[in-house]
C-alpha cells in the first residue's frame, strides 16, 4: 500500500462517540501514514460507518489500526474516582466498562473478557479498619484464584491510590507473602501525619513495569492520608530492591516548579516509593493519580508554562495499552 509522508487526522476526546459534541474539549491530533488508516479515522470522527457510535480503535505510531483492549474499572461502596479513570482509559484508546465488585464475585468469568483490570481511587467501604482492607479481604476471599489466573494469562492490573492499597493488602503487591509470614509490605499513615493534597514529581526508576517509560519523569497530583509504603523487615526491603519491585519513586521538583519548596517525599514512604509492581511488571499500584492529569489544562500552572500535548498521566494509560495490543 502506498504510504503518504504526512497525513493528519483527528479523533474526539473520550466520552464522545460519534461527531464532536458542542462545547467539548479540543480534539487530539494523530499522525497517520496510510490512506486506509486516515480514511477509517476520518470516518470515525464523522460518526459514519464502520465506527458510528463506537469508541475509536487504537492507532499505533506507524498508522496501523489495532483493536481496542477492554478495560474493567472495579467499583465498590466508597469508590469515587471510577469515572475519571474510565475517561483516562478511553482517552488512551480503550473500551471501558465500570463493574461492581459484587457483580464480579457473582460472575468471575467476566474477567475472561477483559485485558486490563483497574482498581481506582476513593475510600472503599469508608476505609474502615484500614485503607482498602475490607475490599482487599473481599477480593482475597472470593476472587484470589481468579485474579492470579488473570495475571498469569498476561493481563494487566492497575491500582490507583485506594486501589494500590487494596492490592498491597491482599498480597498481590509486591509479591505474595511466605506461608506463615505477614505481608511483605503495608501502606500506612503519612509522616508527618495528615491528608496530603498536592502535586508531586516522580521518576520511573527501572524498566520492570509495563505501565512506565524507563527513566521518564512525571508530574501527578496526590490526595491521601495513608500513603507511606513500609516493608515488613530488612530482608523484604532487600528483596524488593533487588527484584526491581519499586519502579516509581518520588523525586525532587525542578527549582522552576511551583512546588519546588515542598518535600519531594510527601508521606515518608520507605525509599521514596510512590509505586510498586510484581515480578511480571504487569501488576502495578501507585499512590499518585494519573487519571487526574490527562490533559494539560489540569495542571495548576498550565497558563504560565509552555503547553504540553497532554498530561503526564495519559502516558501511563497509553503505554499499558501498547503492552496488551
Amino acid at each position: 500500500m502506498e504510504h503518504l509522508s504526512t497525513w493528519r487526522a483527528t479523533r474526539n476526546w473520550v466520552g464522545q462517540k460519534g461527531p464532536r459534541a458542542s462545547g467539548a474539549l479540543p480534539r487530539r491530533r494523530l499522525r497517520i501514514q496510510s490512506h486506509t488508516a486516515a480514511a477509517l479515522a476520518g470516518a470515525w470522527c464523522a460518526g459514519t460507518a464502520p465506527f458510528a457510535g463506537r469508541v475509536c480503535p487504537t492507532l499505533c505510531e506507524g498508522g496501523s489500526l489495532l483493536p481496542s483492549p477492554r478495560v474493567f474499572v472495579l467499583r465498590a461502596a466508597g469508590t469515587n474516582c471510577d469515572l475519571e479513570t474510565q475517561h483516562a482509559w478511553e482517552l488512551a484508546g480503550a473500551t471501558v466498562e465500570r463493574i461492581h465488585v459484587l457483580q464480579l464475585i457473582e460472575r468471575p468469568a467476566l474477567l475472561d473478557h477483559a485485558q486490563i483490570l483497574t482498581l481506582p481511587g476513593g475510600f472503599s467501604y469508608g476505609d474502615d479498619i484500614a485503607a482498602g482492607r475490607i475490599l482487599a479481604d473481599q477480593l482475597e476471599r472470593h476472587l484470589s484464584d481468579t485474579l492470579r489466573a488473570f495475571v498469569d494469562r498476561g493481563r494487566l492490573v492497575l491500582g490507583i491510590c485506594n486501589g494500590f492499597q487494596v492490592l498491597v493488602q491482599m498480597g498481590l503487591l509486591p509479591f505474595a507473602p511466605e506461608p506463615g509470614h505477614p505481608r511483605a509490605c503495608t501502606i500506612t499513615a503519612n509522616i508527618p501525619p495528615g491528608f496530603q493534597v498536592r502535586w508531586v514529581h516522580l521518576r520511573a526508576a527501572n524498566d520492570r513495569c509495563v505501565f512506565l517509560d524507563p527513566g521518564r519523569h512525571y508530574e501527578m497530583p496526590i490526595a491521601h492520608g495513608e500513603g507511606r509504603v513500609l516493608c515488613a523487615d530488612e530482608n523484604t526491603w532487600q528483596r524488593l530492591q533487588a527484584g526491581g519491585h519499586a519502579p516509581l519513586l518520588y523525586t525532587a521538583a525542578p527549582q522552576t516548579s511551583p512546588g519546588a519548596t515542598a518535600p519531594a517525599n510527601p508521606n515518608g514512604s520507605q525509599g521514596d516509593i510512590a509505586g510498586l509492581c510484581d515480578a511480571t511488571g504487569r501488576v502495578f499500584g501507585l499512590m499518585p493519580h494519573p487519571e487526574r492529569f490527562v490533559d494539560w489544562t489540569q495542571h495548576p500552572a498550565w497558563t504560565s508554562q509552555p503547553e504540553r500535548p497532554a498530561g503526564d498521566g495519559l502516558a501511563l494509560f497509553e503505554r499499558a495499552i501498547r503492552g496488551v495490543a
